[in-house]
């Protein structure tokens, strides 16, 4: 098989749900050609089957300074942070994706995330540690 075909064999694994089988798909084809996209799904099935997130983010980040304006990377990239329990960075990085172009999958992972909510104090910034802490703390009381 050649690199090509080996790549959309793992991407039609992932979309039935089975980053392993995608993984040696992509682990396959990019010993065979590197391309940034195959490095950003190869980034992520790292991420997702062995859970090695700074391996994972530095082969997204490396396949998003090749191509800056590809949003399937912002996606790949976002998926390797909702994986590392960075949801505010994924979040930001799934927005920029849809700043260069619609993607329907950066759409589906948005909303499966949920809207946020207000922060407590509004007139604070959200990230700040009143609004952070004490609405974590609502959160698990589930007043909030």
């Amino acid at each position: 098989m050649t690199a090509n075909e080996l790549f959309e064999k793992g991407v039609a694994f992932l979309r039935e749900d089975n980053p392993l089988a995608a993984l040696t798909c992509f682990e396959k084809a990019y010993s065979l050609k590197k391309t940034p996209e195959l490095q950003s799904y190869l980034g992520f099935c790292i991420a997702a089957e062995r859970g090695k997130i700074t391996e994972a983010l530095g082969l997204c980040n490396d396949a998003l300074a090749h191509e800056p304006d590809n949003p399937v990377h912002y996606l790949n990239l976002g998926r390797v942070y909702l994986k590392a329990n960075k949801k505010t960075d994924a979040i930001e990085t799934l927005r920029k994706g849809l700043s260069f172009g619609e993607n329907e999958e950066i759409h589906r992972v948005l909303d499966s995330l949920g809207p946020r909510k207000k922060p407590v104090f509004t007139f604070l910034r959200r990230r700040n540690f009143m609004n952070r802490y004490i609405g974590m703390l609502l959160h698990r009381l589930k007043l909030r």
